[in-house]
């Protein structure tokens, strides 16, 4: 009774405390849901475009908003659908449906939000927010796809240049293969192929100390968990420090060097040509593992006089080539995951480049590059490719 009379006669007013505003996720679990809901942005899109292209078919030859045909069950726009199918499974979090209409497009052809918060406060690899694929109209035709495809791509990859081990991981993956899928929608659908390299940034530097041969911030962050269920994020046993990695990647590349120059005494033409470049190439990548491993105090491996090669490999070399490749993507995977900074961004153009690679050779690098195949999502028998599992 005394406060309130105290309350009337002053004239003040006692309001309760406005509740603080909810932090922010971290920074890898909005990276996850962008990824998640711009890949299932993208499914919607090829499953569109897809059906369209049947529909007309049934009245005979058509041509696509982009004023090239139609052709009903394109190979490549099903490879695409297939693709972002598994890549969306492998993005949802502990509990998340892949039925749930967050990022479906919506009855308008817009996409809709994720979740509550827009779309548009997504961080980008820059540190500010992306523009947010939420707002922009699902692509219609072959070409508006690929390019999307590939702007994807490239935006996982950005991100995976700051998430943390696990997630930095998955990016990679999911954003190498919507870049390569890109260039192969582009080539299947004859439409311009998108630009699909990523630049590596110079190695340099030394080890500042031998006291520095300490734990570091590197393989700290691949150890933090992730908030998606992602068991395949994590590194392999024998990867399992930043030194063990660089180990791991400076044999592979010793061994794709030694295959390279044993599959040159049996190829010609064209092919021999690709495998001189390429074999120049590893070259200067196991010169620039070597040197991180320097540079981050870790113990260079030597180089073997010489390797084991299945006797399919001198059967048939080019195909030999292409599994070396396709072999490196995990040691690259785990790279990335137990990396940090410039030697992350060096992993992450190494995983596109050993993929790329098996790919022109006529290796499958996959969905998901640079994880375990053993654990990745597969697509239940009779589902539909225009869906998500679930």
């Amino acid at each position: 009774m005394c406060l309130a009379l105290v309350v009337v006669s002053l004239g003040v007013v006692l309001t309760p405390a406005r509740p603080p505003e909810p932090a922010a996720p971290p920074f890898s679990e909005q990276a996850r849901a962008a990824a998640l809901a711009e890949t299932r942005q993208l499914l919607d899109a090829g499953s569109q475009l897809g059906t369209a292209a049947r529909a007309d078919s049934k009245d005979g030859p058509a041509e696509g908003a982009d004023g090239r045909p139609a052709d009903a069950g394109n190979p490549a726009i099903d490879r695409t659908v297939t693709l972002l199918t598994l890549q969306a499974q492998a993005l949802l979090a502990p509990g998340e449906s892949p039925a749930d209409p967050a990022g479906a497009a919506s009855a308008s052809g817009r996409a809709t939000p994720p979740a509550a918060s827009s779309a548009a406060s997504t961080p980008s690899a820059s540190g500010g927010p992306s523009t947010g694929a939420s707002a922009a109209p699902l692509p219609a035709t072959a070409a508006g796809l690929v390019a999307a495809l590939a702007g994807s791509g490239r935006q996982r990859l950005a991100d995976a240049a700051k998430a943390d081990g696990g997630m930095a991981r998955l990016l990679a993956a999911v954003g190498t293969a919507q870049l390569l899928q890109a260039s192969a929608l582009a080539a299947g659908t004859g439409t311009a192929a998108p630009a699909a390299d990523v630049t590596p940034p110079q190695v340099s530097g030394t080890c500042p100390s031998q006291s520095a041969t300490a734990p570091t911030t590197e393989a700290q962050a691949a150890t933090e968990p992730s908030t998606a269920a992602q068991p395949e994020g994590e590194p392999s046993a024998a990867a399992s420090s930043l030194g063990g990695a660089l180990a791991s990647a400076a044999r592979t590349e010793a061994q794709t060097i030694y295959g390279y120059q044993v599959a040159l005494t049996r190829l010609g033409g064209d092919a021999a040509k690709s495998a001189a470049g390429e074999l120049a190439h590893h070259d200067a990548l196991l010169g620039a593992v070597e040197s991180l491993s320097r540079l981050h105090c870790s113990a260079v491996p030597p180089r073997e006089a010489g390797y084991a090669l299945a006797p399919s490999f001198l059967a048939s070399p080019a195909a030999g080539l292409g599994d070396l490749e396709a072999a490196a993507l995990p040691v690259y995977g785990d790279l990335v995951a137990l990396s940090e900074g410039g030697t992350r961004q060096w992993a992450i153009a190494a995983l596109f480049g050993s993929a790329k690679r098996a790919v022109q050779w006529g290796a499958d690098s996959g969905a998901l590059p640079g994880l375990d195949r053993a654990s990745m999502p597969t697509r239940p028998a009779g589902e539909t490719p225009s869906q998500p599992a679930g």
